[in-house]
């Protein structure tokens, strides 16, 4: 009995072990197949944000986890269908081995995360895939040839990545796609030819990759394409005739490539065209006729290509079209007025032809035209007397051709014009009064031409007018005191004119002018002393006038002065010693006065002078031997034709950029100093009609000048090209003498100089011409403009209020400041999130409209972008007259402050990649943006860092929008010192390559570990000491001009810093077209470290799509 009762218990015992046992184990295998093969999916992602944290061993089935979706199968049991993990945070690597058991898989969207390595072959096991998003990531290594197997695949995105190799042929097995969209990686090889098997595929977008190749004729297979997308790219060859046989296509884009050969006429049966952008290619031949077929186009963008022939008159044909632009080709013949007919016409670009002929009038009945452009052709005749009850139009440029007859004097009663540039022609009659009658003139540009009479009240009054430039023509009447009042005036050229009296006191008030020319003109009496309240003036020009009395000290409180020219007036007195503080200023001509006195030895301080004109005064004394100090000096020194006396300065002798020395027609005694003899740039000279004696330096320089460069007075110098030393050479030099005319080679030098200033006024006019406006960006958030006294948001979350961001920096307490600029603060802020933010609040209304303006242009601009190498801006703020902008944080803080500050050392790994990161994103902004986008302030300080040292661009208080009509008079001062542009000087004129001369700076400051500003005795700036430093080192790149913190004695590391230094010094070339695009950059950067650095790559690429449909 007791036996019994011991089996009984040890079976219940074995029975409940055994119930245990299978308890356990169907709670670890309670998760099915799927929710497996997801964890391991889990396994490979960095979730620092824990947005996958509902992903639980424990649970049955992954149904409910956070981006799955499950649906019935045919089993009745719930399947994964569907898995998007768009948008969370998620970096790390894919890993997809059994990613194939998914099987009724048919959406995957792992878009606009971090993720690294490969893409999986194994996803091209998920047979039942429709649906593929990997954009927007950073996988790299090539596409598996494996997904060619996803035969009822419809979209496939995986663009802005860093994908390299070819596009699989497998690919054209590839039966139901719809839409295959790859740009923005790099992507190589030729297209492949199976894709004309893709007989549904719609969209095709490729752009901004490095495929090569031509474009397959096969193409013409796809029979549904409406969209085909391939802009910068290297494609060559013809466009294939087969094109035309894609009857569906809404959209070519193949515009930045190397296609050649003529358009195709077959284009013509593309009868569902709506846009055609084929620019930038080398396309020739004539535009087709059949291009007259395309009912439906509305943008047609054939421009800088190598086009000829005539415009065919089958373009009038083109009844839906708003924009044609077929500038910057070599086309023919007459503007068909055909042209007419197009009545939905907003902008017609074809200047930079051959073109002749007059303006068609039936231009004039193009009611919706608002930009026309036919400047630098050859065309005749007037100015169509109807352009002037055109109600849209805002931008009308002409310049450069020959046009007669007068402006219409109604132009600008009925159009709201906002750029006018008619310079360059030989138009007659007066300025009309009504330009600026809508107040939206901006440019006024009338330059070069035959006008007369006085400039009208309208334009005088014109509030919004930044611009006036009215020289080389026969205006008349004084200084108007009007433009004084205009609060957005940056510059005023009267140059040439018939202007006359005095230079009113009242010029003071013109607070934001920055170019002042007057010359030639018949401006009298003395200059007024308030100039000296013009605190933005760069450059000033009052020559070839009337002018008398002193030189007013006052005008060197202009502490941004670069040039001055105040010659051929007659200007009386002393020098002002002031002269000297003026550090930016390149050019000084005080020529043809009768300025007496010493020559100040403060003008040695000149750093960055590289023009003196001093000559046809009475300055006496010695020559100051500080004026050996100027070692940017390089177009000339004339001191001829003074009274100057005493021995010549051997420290002239370092002037080792110099070009042109004069100084004859003085007193001057003893020899030419033997340290001339190291002036290895000089290519003239002239010391006749001195006291000098001794030999002439040795240097083939010197021997080659003409005899009349040495001889007259009592100057006794020998050796070549005059006598030996060693005799007597006296009468020669005295027969030579009385044959020598001083005043015959005055009028020469006087001749030659203005030839070089009419030379210099052509190549300015040439500079302003203007680039072409592209597709703008969609509006930053879509809204509407925010009241006066509301509270508006764009925040990147809900809820987040001014005061919340007032809470978090205690009222923007001093203690949250993390950086101060000329805009505004940036505090750091940390919010109830946890999150945390920089906001900058932007100065103050008691600077007027600077303020506002610099706010709308952040936002603007920055607001549209999304590139990884751009500070990213969340969102803005306006309350009660507090602007502020809400940025992602960089825990880094900014290059200058870490590269220059004593806490870090930055190895040349880490400066490397932050200088290509910096170059990505700038060439993001200047060729993927549309419109482009010059930063304008380019520097160390701007370049923010992230925990992880990667490059981030910001600070757009100064970025402007260009290929905009206000580009080409772009003249507010852009940059900081030391890395602005040498022609920005002159030019007044902000373009991509300021901003690459930049960039060039911030390379120098990465490679030597110094600052932007140098001491005045090392050059005055980064860039001249570099060059100083190579040119004391027989011109060559050392180890030594490197930056000691790094570790030089790895060889490799520096072979790979010259390298780089190399492309810097290219990059702050003195001449702009010198000067690689920041795409060129990228490329060189990445070129130089497969040639010498071996650093694995990290760089980011573009995050959206260009508005060109890429």
């Amino acid at each position: 009995m007791a036996g019994d009762i011991k089996e009984r218990t040890l079976a219940i015992g074995y029975s409940f072990l055994l119930l245990l046992l299978t308890s356990l184990l169907c709670s670890t295998e309670g998760l099915n197949t799927e929710g497996q093969i997801l964890l391991e999916l889990k396994n490979g992602f960095h979730d620092k944000s824990n947005v996958l944290e509902s992903w639980k061993p424990t649970d049955e089935t992954p149904c409910r986890w956070k981006g799955v979706n499950c649906s019935h199968g045919s089993d009745n049991n719930r399947v994964v269908t569907s898995l998007n993990l768009t948008s969370m945070g998620l970096s790390g690597t894919l890993n997809a081995a059994g990613i194939g058991g998914l099987t009724h898989l048919t959406y995957l969207n792992l878009a606009y995360n971090g993720l690294t390595g490969n893409i999986p072959k194994e996803i091209g096991d998920c047979l039942n895939l429709e649906y593929l998003y990997l954009n927007n990531n950073q996988f790299e290594g090539t596409i598996p040839a494996e997904l060619g197997k996803l035969s009822v695949l419809r979209s496939l995105n995986i663009y802005n990545n860093k994908l390299s190799g070819v596009i699989p042929y497998e690919f054209g097995n590839l039966s139901s796609m719809v839409e295959l969209v790859a740009y923005s990686n790099f992507l190589e090889g030729p297209l492949p030819n199976s894709i004309g098997n893709l007989k549904n595929l719609v969209n095709f977008r490729a752009g901004a990759n490095n495929i090569t190749g031509n474009l397959p004729k096969e193409i013409g297979g796809c029979k549904s394409l409406m969209l085909l997308g391939l802009a910068q790219n290297q494609i060559g060859g013809e466009i294939p005739r087969e094109i035309g046989m894609l009857a569906s296509l809404k959209e070519l884009v193949l515009w930045g490539n190397q296609l050649s050969g003529p358009i195709p006429k077959e284009i013509g049966n593309c009868s569902s065209l709506e846009k055609i952008a084929i620019y930038g290619n080398y396309l020739i031949g004539p535009l087709p006729k059949e291009i007259g077929n395309l009912k439906s186009l509305r943008w047609l963008y054939v421009y800088r290509n190598k086009l000829n022939g005539t415009i065919p008159r089958e373009i009038g044909n083109l009844t839906s079209c708003l924009d044609i632009d077929f500038s910057e080709n070599s086309l023919v013949g007459s503007i068909p007025s055909e042209f007419g007919k197009i009545n939905g016409l907003s902008l017609l670009f074809l200047f930079e032809n051959h073109l002749t002929g007059v303006i068609p009038n039936e231009l004039s009945s193009l009611k919706n035209l608002s930009k026309l452009d036919l400047s630098i052709n050859n065309l005749t005749g007037p100015i169509p007397f109807g352009f002037q009850y055109l109600t849209k139009m805002n931008q009308l440029q002409l310049f450069d051709n020959s046009l007669s007859g007068i402006i219409p004097s109604g132009l600008g009663f009925h159009s709201p014009l906002w750029v006018v540039d008619f310079s360059d022609n030989n138009l007659t009659g007066r300025i009309p009064p009504h330009l600026c009658r809508y107040s939206r003139l901006m440019l006024l540009n009338l330059a070069a031409n035959h006008l007369d009479g006085n400039i009208p009240t309208g334009i005088l009054n014109c509030k919004s007018l930044a611009q006036l430039l009215i020289l080389g023509n026969m205006v008349t009447g004084s200084f108007p005191l009007e433009l004084c009042k205009l609060e957005n005036l940056t510059a005023i050229d009267l140059n040439e004119n018939r202007f006359s009296g005095t230079l009113p006191s009242d010029i003071g008030n013109c607070h934001r002018l920055q170019r002042l020319h007057i010359a030639n003109n018949y401006f009298t009496l003395e200059l007024p002393k308030e100039i000296g309240n013009l605190s933005q003036l760069v450059t000033f020009n009052v020559s070839s006038n009337l002018f008398t009395g002193t030189i007013p000290p006052e005008i060197f409180q202009c502490q941004r002065l670069q040039r001055l020219d105040l010659s051929q007036n007659n200007f009386s007195g002393s020098l002002p010693g002031e002269i000297g503080t003026l550090q930016h200023l390149e050019i000084l001509k005080l020529s043809d006065n009768r300025l007496s006195g010493y020559i100040p030895a403060a003008l040695g301080n000149l750093s960055h002078l590289n023009w003196l004109l001093m000559d046809g005064n009475y300055f006496f004394g010695e020559i100051p031997p500080q004026l050996g100090s100027l070692s940017s000096l390089q177009i000339a020194m004339d001191l001829s034709y003074n009274n100057l006396s005493g021995k010549i300065p051997v420290q002239l002798g370092s002037l080792n950029m110099l070009e042109y020395l004069y100084l004859n027609n003085n007193n001057l005694d003893g020899e030419i100093p033997s340290t001339f003899e190291e002036l290895s740039s000089l290519l003239g000279c002239n010391f006749s009609f001195n006291n000098l004696y001794g030999p002439i330096p040795s240097t083939k320089i010197f021997q080659s000048m003409a005899v009349s460069s040495y001889i007259g007075g009592k100057n006794g110098l020998c050796g070549a090209p005059l006598g030996d030393c060693r005799t007597n050479s006296a009468s020669h030099s005295d027969t030579s003498a009385k044959s020598f005319d001083s005043r015959r080679a005055k009028i020469v030098m006087i001749i030659a100089a203005s030839v070089g200033g009419i030379s210099l006024i052509f190549i300015l006019v040439i500079l302003y011409f203007m680039r072409r406006p592209r597709e703008s960006i969609d509006t930053f958030g879509g809204t509407e403009a925010p009241s006066p006294d509301s509270d508006i948001y764009f925040p990147r979350k809900e809820g987040l209020t001014f005061h919340d961001l007032v809470e978090a920096t205690k009222r923007f307490h001093e203690s949250y400041v993390i950086g101060k600029g000329a805009c505004g603060t940036v505090y750091k802020a940390v919010m109830k999130s946890g999150e945390t933010i920089a906001v900058k609040k932007l100065a103050s209304n008691r600077e007027g409209n600077n303020i506002e303006n610099s706010f709308r242009a952040e936002i603007s601009t920055l607001g549209r972008i999304r590139h990884r190498n751009i500070v990213k801006l969340y969102g803005f703020c306006y309350h009660q007259g507090s602007n502020l902008l809400l940025y992602e944080y960089m825990e880094r803080g900014s290059l200058g402050e870490l590269l220059h500050g004593s806490a870090t050392t930055l190895e040349w790994s880490t400066r490397f990649m932050i200088a290509l990161g910096a170059a990505e994103g700038l060439a993001y902004l200047h060729h993927d943006c549309k419109p482009k986008i010059i930063h304008r302030d380019i520097k160390s300080n701007n370049i923010l860092l992230d925990e992880n040292f990667e490059a981030h661009v910001g600070d757009f208080g100064l970025a402007k929008v260009i290929d905009m009509p206000q580009s080409k008079s772009m003249s507010a001062v852009a940059g900081s010192y030391g890395y602005i542009a040498p022609e920005y000087a002159y030019t007044m004129k902000v373009t991509e390559k300021c901003d690459i001369y930049s960039y060039g700076v911030v390379l120098l400051e990465l490679l030597t570990g110094r600052t932007p500003v140098q001491p005045l005795d090392q050059g005055g700036d980064l860039v001249s000491w570099v060059r100083n430093h190579i040119r004391d080192h027989d011109n060559s790149l050392t180890p030594e001009i490197l930056d000691t913190h790094v570790d030089l004695e790895d060889q490799t590391t520096v072979n790979h810093m010259l390298t780089v230094l190399k492309l810097a010094l290219v990059c702050t070339s003195v001449s702009p077209t010198k000067r690689p695009s920041m795409r060129e950059v990228v490329k060189m950067l990445i070129e130089s470290n497969e040639r010498e650095g071996n650093l694995t790559l990290t760089q980011t690429h573009l995050d959206l799509p260009s508005k060109d449909g890429l």
